[in-house]
């Protein structure tokens, strides 16, 4: 009997994945410790609140930005105000600034106000991220089940049924 129930647990645990790096791996494939495109959105929007243009306001977040690495946003901002397109001066931008790039577009290319459209990407990121947790919190949970199931199901059998078949067993036959 024990040997079954040790059976029962080894197939548990290889059923749900448990190791850090596997869960962290499959999810996450940028660096942790970059700026994200929700924090460029509200940053951006700070700066344009304040007064700034566009390309001010990508030349500032660049600059507070630089400890990271090589950004790009300086640059798209000098290619803005030397007069290149929109996609020119975003090619050398990281990808988790793509969002930014889509919102501030119609705000450089057709002059709509640029603070609505931040917002709404910044509030789109956030709601896709949380989204895409409690897909995760969802998924965990059926995987879950099955482990579960096989542990609670033969000790309810052993602990539950097993003694009051015995007692009546006994109380017939005996």
């Amino acid at each position: 009997m024990i040997l079954a129930i040790t059976g029962i647990l080894l197939v548990a645990a290889a059923y749900v994945p448990i190791g850090r790096g596997e869960r962290r791996g499959k999810e996450v494939d940028l660096p942790l410790d970059h700026v994200d495109g929700a924090m460029a959105a509200d940053l951006l929007g700070a700066a344009m609140r304040a007064g700034t243009s566009i390309p001010g306001a990508l030349t500032a977040l660049g600059t507070a930005l630089e400890e990271e690495g090589e950004n790009g946003l300086d640059r798209a901002a000098q290619i803005l105000l030397t007069g290149g397109t929109w996609a020119e001066a975003w090619e050398g931008v990281p990808g988790h600034l793509q969002p930014v790039r889509n919102a501030l577009e119609p705000a450089w290319s057709d002059g709509a106000a640029p603070l609505p459209l931040l917002t709404r990407c910044a509030e789109t990121i956030r709601q896709s991220r949380e989204r895409k947790a409690r897909e995760a919190a969802a998924k965990l949970g059926t995987q879950l089940v099955m482990p579960l199931g096989l542990c609670f199901l033969p000790a309810f059998v052993v602990m539950g049924i097993v003694p009051v078949i015995a007692s009546a067993g006994l109380s017939i036959f005996g």
